[in-house]
């Protein structure tokens, strides 16, 4: 039965991992290519072309940890254990923030506020992103200097004073857990706020149409709908993103089992994935390459016969 279930998780994990680099990579080839063609590209393709390569970098950091947990665990207590877990928290860090500055960037464009200090940051939106990935690639670097210092900690643990290294690393691995759950839960809180500032835009700009004897299905209020379905989306799969990450840092010990492990995998996993999907449903220019891809080899076949 465990063999089955192991099976199926297999499976599922690999079909995601696909799904993932597939649609990633898509964004990444489209808005490269646009990229080369014209020398400026926009704020919303540079942001989605770089959460386009951290999460192919993710996804195989992902794949690569599951890999030698369920079938190679000897390899795991090498070297190559920092080697991944140093590029996942990268591409992690990236990951998050950048689709938090995707939302961000939504609010700000799509928003209409009359405050002096949302309009100051409407103006300046390149500006915003690039200072708030500025900012917090220094929370990234000394997360990873912790991660790494824990990681060599815990490899020598048996050699010297056991007992001044034991208290080391229960100090490290705390502080690197804290770090690594308000390194989540802050961009996750930030997307969230962005979310409920659009509902309160939408809401006020419902009333103004009706106080006008307008329609409700305007291109503005459609823009509205279409961008909250995009943030509500990411925030669902966020929300189980970190819920699966605070489980599997703070219950670390039900890791030895293979199902949990793989369980919390097909979960982590899917965040990367169904996003990305997600962001390419909701981008004509990219639905209409996906599209494309898809007609090319019908064409193909009609060439053939």
């Amino acid at each position: 039965m465990i063999m089955f279930i192991s099976n199926i998780v297999s499976i599922l994990l690999m079909t995601e991992f696909v799904l993932g680099n597939f649609a990633n990579g898509l964004i990444a080839l489209v808005n490269c290519n646009d990229w080369i063609k014209r020398p400026k590209i926009s704020l919303a393709d540079g942001i989605l072309t770089a959460l386009a390569f951290c999460r192919i970098v993710m996804l195989w950091a992902m794949l690569i940890s599951w890999y030698v947990i369920v079938y190679d665990p000897t390899l795991y207590n090498s070297k190559v254990k920092i080697l991944v877990h140093v590029a996942w928290t990268v591409s992690n860090h990236f990951s998050n923030w950048l689709a938090t500055s995707l939302s961000i960037f939504y609010l700000l464009k799509i928003a209409n506020f009359s405050s002096l200090i949302f309009l100051h940051l409407k103006w300046r939106v390149k500006s915003v992103v690039l200072m708030m990935m500025l900012g917090t690639s220094l929370f990234l670097f000394f997360q990873v200097a912790v991660l790494s210092i824990d990681e060599a900690v815990q490899t020598n643990e048996y050699e010297g004073n056991t007992t001044q290294k034991t208290k080391l690393r229960d100090i490290l691995h705390l502080l690197n857990v804290t770090l690594f759950t308000l390194t989540n839960f802050i961009p996750f809180t930030m997307s969230l706020t962005s979310f409920l500032l659009l509902i309160f835009s939408l809401c006020k700009h419902l009333r103004k149409m009706q106080l006008n004897g307008k329609g409700s299905q305007d291109p503005s209020t459609k823009v509205h709908i279409k961008v909250m379905q995009t943030v509500i989306s990411f925030l669902f799969l966020f929300a189980i993103y970190i819920l699966a990450l605070i489980l599997s840092v703070w219950n670390s010990n039900e890791l030895q089992k293979e199902p949990v492990q793989m369980l919390y995998d097909v979960l982590l996993i899917m965040y990367p994935s169904i996003h990305s999907c997600i962001l390419i449903w909701g981008n004509r220019k990219l639905t209409q390459a996906f599209l494309s891809f898809l007609w090319q080899p019908r064409c193909w076949l009609k060439e053939r016969k």
